[in-house]
């Protein structure tokens, strides 16, 4: 679970789904993903982050 400002974001077990619950506001969106979707989300996301965080450290002259 990930809380910012004023979004929140949890992440639920159903019978043989994940449940990704972003909350923000009064908005919210629901996304229900297959084990094998969650696998892959959570690949591209780490590849995401990690490009991400080697940009940070990138020096710009």
């Amino acid at each position: 679970m990930t809380h910012t400002k004023d979004r929140n974001i949890v992440v639920d077990i159903e019978r043989n789904r994940l449940r990704v619950i972003i909350s923000h506001g009064e908005d919210e969106e629901i996304i229900k993903l297959s084990v094998g979707e969650a696998r892959t989300l959570h690949q591209a996301l780490g590849e995401k982050l990690e490009d991400y965080e080697q940009r940070q450290n990138l020096r710009i002259d």
